[in-house]
């Protein structure tokens, strides 16, 4: 069995097409979306993903506006920048960017952003109407990775109606929030959460139509513990060294010889990141539209 690729860079630039021209479209009527984003410190690894959010804010046309913190920046000084930018009237939603550095409250922090600017979809108030909201529509953005799941596979015209899925990790950002996702009923999939403690894990995946690997565990998931024609998406990050250069870089959670028995796979990188960052935009566009 050869495996389709579930393709997140094409799927992403496809999305972002289609956000171009709601951006113009709010535009004419005078929306204009805007994303904030805040940074404190100069951590490299979220300086780049700043960086990258604003250079696809300039692809679709929606502003940007940035704020940066030294990493000496108080609690206070941090959450006066989350005021500013739920006061901003350009700014139509906007991200925290994580870790903070040691000594702050994180959680005070996100509580503090109007739920209807959490670009993320991961405020207590938004989650919440998460979970409430089993069918019809939400008024408040979606957590942008499992969202992105779900359109790169039904974009890819696999369905996931009845599926059975197996989520393995229980982040806030994937595995604990998915869940709410799948198991609403526009998508109407039956939901079991794994995570690196569960027992047997193996007995929990063998039987799924659909994996999530969210552990962040290399070669996590190995070939003895799928079926023929699985859909994998490896949505893991860790760091393993290269055998033929001696560099790191980054891996996922699903062993190759996993990926040889599956139908279609996400792999990792280039599957679910570009997806989740499209969906950023999505938020911010879809928070603009309802301020309309």
């Amino acid at each position: 069995m050869t495996a389709q690729i579930l393709d997140g860079k094409a799927t992403a630039a496809t999305i972002k097409s289609e956000l171009t021209e709601r951006v113009s479209a709010l535009k004419a009527r005078g929306i204009h979306p805007g994303l904030g984003t805040l940074l404190v410190g100069a951590d490299a690894g979220s300086t780049w993903y700043v960086n990258g959010k604003h250079k696809d804010c300039a692809e679709v046309g929606i502003a940007s506006i940035r704020e940066d913190l030294p990493e000496t920046a108080s609690q206070a000084d941090i959450e006066a920048a989350v005021t500013r930018m739920n006061e901003n009237p350009d700014c139509t939603g906007y991200i925290v960017q994580l870790p903070l550095p040691d000594g702050i409250d994180t959680n005070r922090v996100l509580e503090l952003i109007d739920p209807d600017k959490d670009a993320d979809g991961l405020h207590p108030t938004n989650l919440g109407r998460l979970v409430l909201r089993t069918a019809g529509d939400i008024s408040s953005s979606l957590p942008c990775t499992p969202k992105g799941i779900i359109e790169l596979i039904e974009r890819h015209g696999v369905s996931l109606n009845g599926a059975k899925v197996t989520v393995v990790g229980r982040g806030t950002t994937v595995g604990r929030s998915i869940g709410l996702l799948l198991t609403r009923k526009a998508v109407n999939a039956t939901v079991t959460l794994c995570h690196t403690g569960t027992t047997d894990l193996a007995a929990h995946t063998r039987d799924a139509d659909v994996i999530v690997a969210a552990a962040g565990v290399h070669n996590l998931i190995g070939a003895d513990m799928v079926k023929d024609g699985v859909v994998l998406i490896d949505v893991g990050v860790s760091r393993v060294t290269d055998p033929d250069t001696g560099k790191s870089k980054v891996a996922g959670d699903i062993a190759a010889d996993a990926v040889a028995k599956s139908s279609w796979y996400s792999p990792n990188p280039g599957g679910v990141g570009p997806m989740t960052r499209a969906m950023l935009l999505s938020n911010v566009v879809e928070s603009a539209e309802r301020s309309r």
